[in-house]
């Protein structure tokens, strides 16, 4: 039976798997009312989201060497949740801004993308690695620990697609579906730290 803290682990890489691939594909939608829905905007997208990620792999496994917690864990779930709600609050002046601002569309949504997703992107880039130094005890199951982790993070960024792609967009509007994700990883996040205050 996977101990407490592994259990954490698994449930904080799945739900970041899900809540990054729901606000990539938001992101979409919510930039093409000011620069369109072509191949730019989409290639800025996939672009910071693969880049922001990339960068948190980096940060995360670095931050994973100095006393690694559930309860830190879960902080980095918060910080990716915290740093979407400018996008929600402000997501339209930062729009109006870069499209005054930034004639080319190119430029103008890849800058958009920069300013409101970069930062949140980062920090679900970290959760994967600093999950997988929580949950590996020692090397003999190394592998098998981060293969079942990421498939875990893989199964919830699919499921994210899927859901958000066929229902979501389709029920509620965009800044609904973001508030209600951003409190449900506040929410795991907080009920994560309770459980495992004291422990390591």
């Amino acid at each position: 039976m996977a101990r407490p803290h592994a259990l954490w682990s698994y449930t904080i890489a799945g739900w970041s798997g899900f809540y990054v691939m729901l606000v990539e594909l938001l992101s979409g939608r919510l930039i093409a009312p000011s620069f369109g829905n072509s191949i730019y905007v989409w290639g800025s997208v996939i672009f910071i989201f693969m880049f922001g990620l990339s960068i948190g792999y980096l940060l995360g496994g670095i931050y994973s060497q100095y006393k690694p917690s559930v309860v830190r864990l879960c902080g980095i779930l918060a910080c990716g949740a915290i740093t979407t709600l400018p996008t929600v609050f402000f997501g339209t002046e930062i729009l109006d801004f870069m499209f005054d601002a930034v004639t080319d569309p190119r430029f103008g949504s890849l800058a958009t993308c920069v300013a409101l997703f970069l930062v949140p992107t980062v920090f679900a880039g970290m959760v994967s690695p600093y999950a997988i130094r929580i949950i590996v005890k020692n090397k003999e199951s190394s592998g098998h620990d981060a293969g079942y982790l990421y498939f875990i993070s893989t199964l919830g960024s699919s499921a994210g697609t899927l859901l958000t792609a066929f229902y979501l967009v389709l029920l509620f509007e965009v800044n609904t579906i973001l508030l209600v994700a951003i409190a449900i990883s506040l929410m795991v996040a907080s009920l994560g730290t309770l459980a495992n205050l004291g422990k390591k």
